[in-house]
């Protein structure tokens, strides 16, 4: 953004009392990065998707819903032991412990891998058993099992990925991992569309594409985390070498990581296990339903790439704050990125809200569908903004250590909320209405209450301690 139209923005944010010139200037160069690689990632799924729906049809659609849900579980597993790492990553490396924040960089990358090859290992060698739970229509089933036997090594990549792209957002190089992760999704796309479209390989081509792609990012990444640069970009200043191997205390850095990253870990795992309920409801309505219910879910987490931005800066810039002591500048900045980020989902939700027949009308073909699909896309839209403030809420929170209040939120909101409500259109005249309601539910109760930890300042309390616990390890 040039200087003027960011002038000017920054002047209207600070006239609305949404956010300080300062603070959105540091929030900026952080955030857009992170939203770059989350539109760059979830784009090349949904373009996946987009393209199976165009060229194999609803029942392609159905399927990889059905396999996408497993595929989730064990990437949110990764997602929640990345965001221990930039707790402890922000927070050393704000204490000028550049050697405690390379040692915890080592044992992140150690601790994935053992996470990773079983969940891979199940799923490529179970996967038609697996996806048989959620649904009875065979030729969904089919694509289903395909794909997730096809795109399960995959998980094997993705694990360090996440890792590194969260190593370099902790020292606060969110350009990095843009580039990486961008260029790994620009290959995703074309792999995928060369296999799907020029060799006629429908899902299993979409699979490999996935599996490919995330492969070659693994290895740029390897590069840049060993303290090698890229032509011309600084090395990483916590990169794993030889020296990290003496540092003394990796295991009451180990057990410091699970404590972080074990409530993350369960948080993510709990929203993503939910779906499984959710998406055999949705098939007890039909394959286009199913369908619908991915279509919407899929834009949902394409808009919420901005909350990649928001949520890791909160996180950063919280955990830097408060590693460096300043718990009031830690808070200023925590309640500004909540309210920018409201009013990001507020103009991006609206747009898509209003335009949600055209863009359900994007991936599948089929009138019928589509008319199915609108309505989902447009609860999506809505309940993008309740996700979006949750999580910039959930980054400020993250960056102080306070990781298990959220956790018990999410499992309420949509285990206690979302969910029964869903499952109303089972035995009541609202049918597939139901989870409609169910997917802005899920995201808005978690948001009300994570946003009232904020505004109580008990994390600070929790930072502190986390602060004061890493200087005495």
């Amino acid at each position: 953004m040039g200087a003027r139209p960011f002038d000017a923005l920054a002047r209207a944010l600070d006239r609305a009392g949404i956010i300080d010139p300062p603070r959105l200037r540091e929030t900026f160069d952080l955030s857009w990065p992170r939203i770059v690689t989350g539109l760059a990632i979830l784009s090349k799924s949904t373009v996946d998707l987009a393209m199976v729906g165009w060229d194999v049809g609803t029942a392609a659609v159905a399927g990889l819903a059905f396999a996408n849900v497993y595929w989730q579980v064990g990437k949110y597993l990764g997602i929640g032991l990345a965001g221990g790492t930039v707790t402890l990553v922000s927070q050393a490396y704000g204490a000028g412990d550049s050697s405690r924040a390379s040692a915890t960089v080592a044992v992140s990358l150690a601790v994935t891998l053992l996470i990773a090859t079983p969940i891979a290992t199940l799923y490529a060698a179970f996967a038609p058993e697996l996806v048989a739970v959620l649904g009875s229509d065979p030729e969904p089933l089919g694509h289903a099992a395909t794909y997730l036997a096809l795109v399960a090594p995959a998980l094997l990549f993705e694990f360090p990925n996440l890792i590194a792209s969260r190593t370099y957002a902790g020292v606060g190089d969110t350009v990095t991992p843009m580039l990486i992760r961008a260029g790994g999704a620009l290959l995703n796309i074309a792999f995928s569309a060369t296999l799907i479209f020029g060799y006629g390989l429908g899902v299993a081509g979409a699979a490999l594409g996935t599996s490919l792609a995330t492969g070659v990012v693994a290895l740029v990444f390897a590069w840049g985390l060993a303290g090698r640069s890229y032509a011309g970009r600084g090395a990483c200043p916590v990169a794993v070498t030889r020296s990290t191997l003496g540092f003394d205390g990796f295991a009451a850095l180990t057990r410091r990581l699970l404590s972080v990253s074990a409530p993350l870990m369960a948080r993510r795992t709990a929203e993503m296990l939910v779906a499984f309920p959710l998406v055999a409801i949705a098939a007890t309505f039909g394959p286009a339903v199913v369908a619908a219910y991915e279509v919407a879910r899929r834009v949902r987490t394409l808009l919420d790439s901005f909350s990649w931005g928001f949520s890791i800066a909160a996180s950063t810039l919280v955990g830097q704050r408060l590693g460096a002591g300043d718990a009031a500048d830690a808070e200023a900045y925590a309640r500004a990125i909540v309210r920018l980020s409201a009013t990001v989902y507020l103009v991006a939700g609206t747009l898509v809200f209003a335009l949600s027949g055209h863009v359900a009308g994007l991936f599948v073909d089929d009138p019928a569908v589509i008319g199915v699909a609108g309505p989902f896309v447009a609860a999506a839209a809505v309940s993008v903004v309740f996700l979006g403030v949750d999580g910039s809420a959930t980054g400020t929170l993250r960056g102080a250590g306070d990781t298990r209040y959220p956790f018990l939120v999410s499992l309420f909101g949509r285990y206690a909320c979302a969910l029964p409500l869903a499952a109303l259109g089972l035995v009541t005249p609202l049918g597939a209405a139901a989870l409609l309601g169910a997917m802005v539910v899920e995201s808005a109760v978690p948001a009300a209450l994570n946003v009232s930890r904020v505004r109580s300042n008990r994390w600070k309390a929790v930072g502190r301690a986390h602060v004061a616990a890493g200087a005495s390890d």
